[in-house]
């Protein structure tokens, strides 16, 4: 015998007769095949023949991958020869092949790298039908050398389950002499419920006879071995030559290195996920509490049973800083449960605001910077992580044993934290928890950052804006008036949209509606200073081609900036109305008794082109008829052409009986969405009875 693997000693005599199939050689047909460096086929055995269908013809010189495997597992074959290739390490496992006939094979390979004597690499492939292989392993597997001598756990029991032999490796797994093991029950021995499933799975085998094949794993420790094991179990009826039942075959294998391995490589592939969720996920919208809702959405139950979400009151209010000592005050902005619990009355809810003392976990989370990870939660925890006494007996009550606190810290600045809480799950949060949770937090931080900075500017254009905006004149001669505003929904920015209402001599009136191309605070400014310049051109009584040729020539002083603009003029007593077009979408005119209608006016260029002149176009406006002036984003979207929607807008003008103020209510309801990314400025006018001797002003 060999020493070193048992088998006869060679003698390096020549038999002299040909072999039959009885060595495990002949049996298994083993096929080799030999690839060079680039992964093209160089040697092929004429078992490789048999087991694949190609002949050395067909199969010399082709690519491994592409010849041998599934388009599917291409990807993974390059990956394990690159690694055998590269590192010089075997790999042997089970691998799909596509056979010849386009069928699907379960193929066992062994799998090495030599070296010839120039240098170079090349990749031996020993190969072997999968099912033939099992077969051949439940043969040896009754033989007594393999009993005596495998590493793995064999046992033998008899149609009752009660053990009739076990092998060295099974009586160190035990941990119990193989001696005591014999005329035992199996459940005598493995006592733990969760050797139900193979006793159960014994008793399946007895009856059909099909074996199971590492379709059993069971964690769990031994009286040999207190710390935790995994062990696949196979399991296969063994019957005589003439086919009675004898018993059962329970092979053990220890795998608790690759159940370790697969159930960290599990965890880091929910990891991963979930923070490729988060990314997918937070920050969908420039809104601070959607931000905060999506980031405890995301944690809540993947993470934790319980989330708050929390900022500072400070970070809601640049012109307020937070206090460096005594306690803090937050904002509650999200809180998540996976479940009903009473934990969530433990909590603030969204929108309200509390102060903890400075001995409290939230506030020295935030004043550290630093997180925060109990493991396990004891009751002077508690009463440092709830605001006060009731709520500590409520968290206590919730069942919670395990709390982590990360900061949300974005470019610099803490802006509050992320609190989770596990009660129902009973595993404790670990180093690796934290680290997932300080990675969500950390890009919902910034998110965060992003929507109050937005929040801010916008803030700060929009009152800009509002304050550019006019209050109609409290009288105006022969005409009524009604106009609305709306900035931007999608985008949170304002932009350039005015509308003005100006008093002339002569009882005459001005409507001007304007749209500054861009948005934000330097749009809003320009949008003012045209609003400004055009106030002063019309006292100057000015025809409105002329208007706009000033205001031409202003906008091509302002950089990168250009604006559209419709100036009309109304005199009421020749009831007429001079109008002229810088690059605006038509006004809307509505005359009683008729169907609405789009002025046919010579559109023109925008202001800020420079050096195209300008037309006035006149046209009569009677008691009762309306002239709307709008801004494109009442009417333009991605979605639908924009004659269709000029159509809409048309056909919702067709009920002059309507007050102006529910036109200007309608018109925004029905053609403006929440996610509409423009503002609109609109501006309504009707004609009314005028008698110079009736009116009054002052």
């Amino acid at each position: 015998m060999s020493a070193a693997d048992g088998r006869p000693a060679d003698t390096g005599q020549p038999e002299g007769r040909s072999s039959q199939p009885s060595g495990l050689m002949d049996i298994l047909g083993v096929a080799a095949v030999l690839l060079d460096a680039d992964g093209r086929i160089v040697l092929w055995s004429p078992q490789a023949e048999e087991l694949y269908g190609y002949t050395a013809e067909e199969a010399l010189g082709q690519y491994a991958a592409s010849l041998l495997v599934h388009e599917q597992h291409w990807e993974l074959m390059i990956k394990l020869f690159a690694h055998v290739m590269g590192t010089g390490e075997s790999w042997a496992g089970a691998f799909p092949i596509r056979h010849k006939d386009g069928s699907t094979r379960l193929v066992e390979f062994r799998n090495m790298r030599l070296l010839d004597d120039r240098g170079d690499f090349y990749a031996l492939g020993l190969a072997t039908d999968e099912p033939t292989l099992r077969e051949l392993e439940r043969d040896v597997a009754l033989s007594t050398r393999l009993v005596s001598q495998s590493p793995i756990g064999l046992a033998i029991l008899d149609t009752d389950l009660r053990y009739v032999a076990v092998n060295p490796a099974l009586e160190r797994m035990h941990g119990i002499p193989a001696k005591d093991h014999l005329g035992r029950h199996y459940r005598e021995i493995m006592t733990s419920a969760k050797f139900e499933v193979p006793e159960s799975a014994m008793r399946q085998v007895l009856t059909t006879g099909i074996p199971m094949v590492d379709q059993s794993t069971v964690v769990g420790h031994t009286p040999a071995d207190p710390d935790k094991h995994a062990w696949s179990i196979s399991l296969y009826r063994l019957e005589d030559p003439q086919g009675r039942v004898l018993g059962v075959a329970d092979l053990v294998v220890d795998v608790t290195d690759r159940y370790q391995a697969a159930m960290e490589a599990a965890e880091a592939r929910r990891r991963l996920a979930l923070i490729a969720n988060g990314s997918a996920r937070i920050g969908t919208t420039l809104e601070v509490g959607q931000t905060a809702r999506e980031l405890a959405e995301v944690t809540v139950p993947e993470l934790a049973d319980v989330v708050t979400v929390d900022v500072l009151d400070s970070a809601l209010d640049e012109y307020r800083p937070a206090p460096r000592d005594g306690p803090a005050v937050f904002r509650a902005l999200a809180v998540k449960a996976a479940y009903s619990t009473v934990a969530v009355q433990a909590v603030d809810p969204p929108g309200q605001t509390a102060a903890y003392d400075a001995d409290r976990l939230a506030t020295q989370c935030v004043r550290t910077g630093r997180p925060i990870l109990i493991s396990h939660v004891d009751d002077d925890d508690l009463t440092r992580i709830a605001r006060d006494d009731h709520a500590a007996t409520l968290l206590a009550r919730a069942g919670m044993h395990s709390y982590m606190l990360v900061p949300l810290t974005a470019r610099g600045h803490i802006l509050g934290f992320l609190g989770l809480t596990r009660a129902r799950d009973p595993l404790p949060f670990d180093e690796d928890d934290l680290a997932l949770a300080a990675e969500l937090g950390s890009r919902a931080a910034v998110c965060i950052d992003n929507a109050l900075s937005h929040q801010s500017m916008r803030n700060a254009a929009e009152i800009l804006q509002r304050s550019l905006l006019p209050d109609h004149p409290r009288h105006l001669p022969g005409l009524q008036i009604a106009s609305r505003y709306r900035p931007a929904q999608a985008t949170y920015e304002v932009g350039g949209d005015w509308y003005d209402v100006l008093p002339l001599d002569g009882d005459k009136t001005a409507l001007v509606v304007g749209d500054v191309m861009g948005s934000g605070i330097d749009a809003a400014a320009t949008m003012g200073r045209l609003r400004t310049a055009t106030s002063a051109f019309a006292d100057l009584d000015l025809d409105p081609a002329q208007v706009l040729q000033h205001l031409d020539k202003i906008t091509s002083g302002l950089e990168n900036y250009i604006a559209t603009c419709l100036y009309a003029a109304y005199d009421p007593h020749r009831a007429e109305c001079h109008i002229a077009n810088a690059g605006h979408l038509p006004p809307a005119l509505v005359r009683t008794g008729q169907h609405p209608e789009l002025l046919d006016l010579p559109t023109g260029t925008p202001l800020g082109v420079g050096g195209v002149p300008f037309e006035t176009t006149n046209f009569s406006l009677a008691p009762g008829d309306q002239l709307v002036l709008y801004t494109d984003g009442l009417v333009e979207t991605r979605d639908h052409p924009i004659d269709e929607r000029l159509d809409t807008l048309l056909h919702l003008l067709d009920r002059p009986d309507r007050s102006l103020e529910e036109t200007c209510d309608r018109l925004l309801h029905e053609l403006r969405r929440p996610d509409d990314p423009d503002d609109v400025a609109l501006l309504i006018a009707r004609a009314q009875p005028f008698t110079p001797d009736s009116e009054h002003f002052g």
